[in-house]
Parts: C-alpha cells; structure tokens; sequence
C-alpha cells in the first residue's frame, strides 16, 4: 500500500516550477524504504519536465537527469530515492519545463487528475431538474473537479434566486434546468456540458 509521508516528517521543500498557466508540482509517496516523486500536471497540455534532486537522508541514482513526458492533467512518477536508514529525507527540487516537445523526452505511465476549471464549478440541485443527472455524469467523465448541493438546503440561495427570477419566465418553482455557480456567477441555462464549457470560456 502507498502511503504519503505526512508534511511535519518530511520536512521538504515544496518544489513549484511556475513556467507554465499551472505549475508543476512535485508530491511524495513512501512505499517500503522508497520515497516515490510524482510530476503533477494540472495544465490542459502535454510538457516536458526533467527535476534534478538534491537534499540529505537518502540515496538516488547518478544517471544525468532527462526530459520525462508529462501529459495534460496527470501525474507521473519521476524519481525514486532509497531512504537511509534511520534517517527522514529532506529535499529541495529544479524543476526545468517545456513545452516545446522533444521526441527524445522519456515516456512513462501516467495517472489522470482532476483539476479546477477556470471558475469553480458549483451545481445546485433542483427537486425539478431534469438535465441534471445528464450534466453532472458528464462531469464526472471530465478532467473538472466540482461540487453539488441540493438547493432546499441552502436557503439563502433559494431565497436569491427565488427573487431573482420571481418576475422572469420560469420562476425557480417550475425551473428544470440545473442552478450552475461558476466562481460566484449564476447561470440558470446551462443544461449540457458543452453549454457549461462555452460560458466558461467566456467569462473574464
């Protein structure tokens, strides 16, 4: 079983390479006397990452660092440092991107992540909503992190929105349609996916 180290015993420096919209990250997970180092890429593009390590507390291997593939929204393990016995690894990281892809770069398995969307991506939940269960399934299949409420428990945003629509064509009481937050903005006419992907890419 992998287990992440907690953050008082490592003790390391977060390592964040700021090159690109999202920087890369680098995380840790112990397993045996391993200290596995994952690349986390939470762009929408593919990059090139190569991290040199240096630090005390554990050994790793002398080979020149490379290049390694790291696919949009993923994370891939980029290094593996033996720990020294008795002693807790502390460690500080180079990370080099970019995004100018090399056919040379190491290719290796990669896990997908969720990330956050432009804006956070809230769904209220109407007792009528009949496009929800369609948009939040395709949300699931996203690469988005998102949240959803029922509406009935949240009753200042009912009260809101009941007055905000009390004079429109569909007043929330006969609204079908899903209640999007996007990053404080409210929309009552999103019903698919590729409707929320559109109004997302409008907003400032």
């Amino acid at each position: 079983m992998i287990k992440k180290l907690p953050l008082i015993l490592l003790l390391f420096v977060v390592c964040i390479a700021k090159a690109q919209d999202r920087p890369i990250k680098i995380i840790d997970e112990k397993k045996a006397n391993r200290l596995l180092l994952y690349a986390v890429n939470e762009n929408e593009k593919d990059l090139d990452v190569m991290v040199t390590v240096t630090g005390t507390g554990f050994r790793q291997s002398k080979s020149k660092p490379r290049l390694t593939r790291i696919p949009a929204t993923s994370k891939v393990n980029i290094k593996s440092l033996v720990i020294e016995r008795g002693k807790t690894p502390k460690y500080e990281c180079e990370i080099v991107v970019n995004d100018s892809l090399s056919r040379r770069a190491l290719k290796r398995p990669f896990e997908l992540v969720k990330i956050e969307a432009k804006r956070p991506i809230l769904i209220y939940l109407t007792e009528r909503c009949t496009s929800c269960d369609s948009l939040i399934s395709s949300l699931k299949s996203s690469i988005y992190l998102f949240k959803t409420q029922q509406l009935s428990e949240q009753p200042k945003m009912r009260d809101y929105l009941e007055k905000t629509l009390e004079n429109s064509a569909t007043p929330l009481g006969k609204l079908t349609t899903p209640i999007v937050n996007l990053g404080g903005k409210i929309f009552v006419d999103i019903e698919t996916y590729e409707k929320l992907m559109e109004t997302l890419a409008t907003i400032e």
